[in-house]
């Protein structure tokens, strides 16, 4: 019955983004047949003063209605517009959480219970919440430490935010496999992928020591940065549904008169903001993947300070070398090793031709040799070309999008503190210093010295790896001889799941019918 109701919470979801103008609103260039009568049927379904708003508004209203899962699916989605499009992205960007706070008294007992004392016991005092979003809300609040009184901030889980999140994780799912099966063209997009990474990073993100953990060791990373630093963790109180942080005074980044007026140098944030994301980006590989003017504060001594953990990114080796030998080709201008990257990478599929598909970059790189450096933006650079490689199968890297999109935020933020950032002499000290240790001589002996453990290690498991060669042989030899056959089990298995889909696609083939009949009624009426 979980797909009945899914399939039930998505009919739901459907008529509300409906009434509220959502699907009218939507990009209908290229429809035709069924898909164009039904964003006609939309438009006449929709409210009327919601015809009268801007699409963002309109996304706002309706996910706001839909709760908060569907507000931190909004935001996710707004991080990948290569599965909505970067219109529709850039409308999801603007999403805000817009929740009612939750009782005082549901606080205290997520508190106490996730840390297992008394409130008086951890806190002097605990004062009413300041903030509510999807997951959480937070509350100040004063603690004895070192015989001092400190203010903090205390975020605290939403109560039932984890069970309706999971319910609503089973329509998402169930939306993701039709897209596969039935719109072959998004399969590159890989739909199932997408949500079940929404459900790792929501998971995460709801689990609060997890995101404890990302601001200790961002912190870590990043103790002897000049100008970035984050707030320190009360891991006594901290818990699975509690996180307790350092409070911070300081001036939101998008408050840019404030910013002035406290005296600030807007063109050192600016180079400082873009260096220190670079430095987590390429150096240590993790990054956090959230860096909206919101998050980000300037303290009295003018050091950035970033706030809220719960979406990071991370980089293997192979991905940072990826970016910064794409960079650095763009620079000097050397398309075909920009090109042969993708392909050592294995990002493009083998079958394509490596200099049609450097002909492609030099499309993108050629134009931006002959403008002024500060017109010339980073990440839209890396939007154009995540833009060509769909012309060569390249099948989306979550990591790399998610990197893509907060580079867009970031580089945004930069050129709201200095219209004139010039990106490219901001990034050099950053991305050329990266190049020089990683990808030069050092870099080569780096390599030697890690190949040199990798063959140690393999060399350690030889004679495991030579008795499963053997055990495969024999396997090998049965199967040619006697053919390949299912166990009984396997086989009941097999006739279960058939069972199954039948079924599932009676119900929601009745449930299709039934929404017809309910949109006809409606029209006619």
């Amino acid at each position: 019955m979980s797909k009945v109701a899914a399939t039930f919470r998505l009919m739901r979801a459907g008529w509300i983004m409906t009434r509220e103008g959502v699907i009218s609103a939507l990009p209908a260039e290229g429809l035709s047949g069924l898909p164009a009568f039904g964003h006609r049927i939309a438009g006449l379904l929709a409210r009327r003063r919601a015809m009268t708003a801007r699409r963002s508004e309109r996304m706002s209203r309706a996910i706001n209605k839909l709760g908060p899962s569907y507000v931190k699916l909004g935001q996710f989605l707004a991080t990948r517009p290569d599965v909505v499009g970067t219109e529709v992205a850039d409308d999801l960007a603007l999403l805000q959480d817009q929740l009612d706070f939750f009782p005082m008294e549901a606080s205290v007992k997520a508190i106490e219970g996730s840390l297992g004392r008394a409130l008086l016991d951890l806190y002097v005092s605990f004062d009413e919440p300041i903030a509510a979003a999807s997951i959480a809300q937070v509350h100040p609040a004063f603690v004895r430490s070192n015989g001092e009184i400190k203010k903090v901030a205390v975020k605290v889980v939403r109560p039932g935010v984890r069970q309706r999140f999971n319910n609503d994780l089973e329509s998402f799912f169930l939306v993701a496999k039709w897209q596969e099966r039935y719109v072959p063209a998004t399969r590159r997009l890989r739909p199932i992928e997408v949500t079940r990474t929404l459900a790792q990073t929501t998971r995460i993100e709801m689990d609060l020591r997890l995101e404890a953990a990302a601001l200790s060791e961002i912190g870590e990373n990043t103790k002897d940065d000049p100008g970035f630093r984050v707030p320190m963790v009360d891991w006594e109180r901290t818990g699975r549904d509690v996180l307790t942080l350092e409070w911070i005074d300081g001036v939101k980044m998008s408050d840019i008169e404030g910013l002035r007026a406290a005296g600030h140098n807007l063109i050192k944030l600016a180079e400082t903001l873009i260096q220190s994301f670079l430095r987590h980006t390429l150096r240590d590989g993790f990054f956090h993947a959230d860096m909206h003017p919101g998050n980000l504060f300037v303290d009295s001594e003018g050091h950035i300070v970033a706030v809220d953990f719960g979406i990071t990114g991370r980089l293997g080796k192979k991905e940072r070398r990826f970016l910064a030998e794409i960079l650095y080709g763009f620079i000097t201008r050397d398309y075909a090793r920009v090109a042969e990257v993708h392909f050592e990478a294995g990002y493009v599929p083998h079958h394509h031709d490596v200099s049609s598909f450097a002909q492609a970059i030099r499309a993108i790189g050629e134009p931006i040799h002959g403008q002024p450096a500060e017109t010339i933006s980073m990440a839209k650079l890396l939007t154009l070309l995540f833009e060509v490689t769909e012309l060569f199968d390249m099948e989306t890297r979550p990591e790399l999008v998610m990197l893509q999109k907060t580079m867009v935020v970031v580089e945004g933020v930069s050129r709201t503190l200095d219209a004139h950032f010039n990106m490219w002499k901001a990034s050099e000290p950053v991305v050329g210093g990266w190049i020089r240790r990683n990808l030069g001589p050092q870099g080569i002996l780096i390599d030697a010295r890690d190949g040199a453990h990798a063959v140690l290690h393999l060399a350690r498991q030889a004679p495991e790896l030579v008795a499963r060669a053997d055990r495969l042989s024999q396997e090998l030899d049965l199967m040619a001889e006697n053919g390949l056959r299912f166990d009984e089990q396997t086989a009941k298995a097999i006739g279960k799941a058939e069972a199954r889909h039948t079924r599932s696609g009676r119900v929601a083939l009745w449930v299709i019918a039934i929404c017809l009949v309910v949109i006809t009624y409606k029209l006619v009426a």
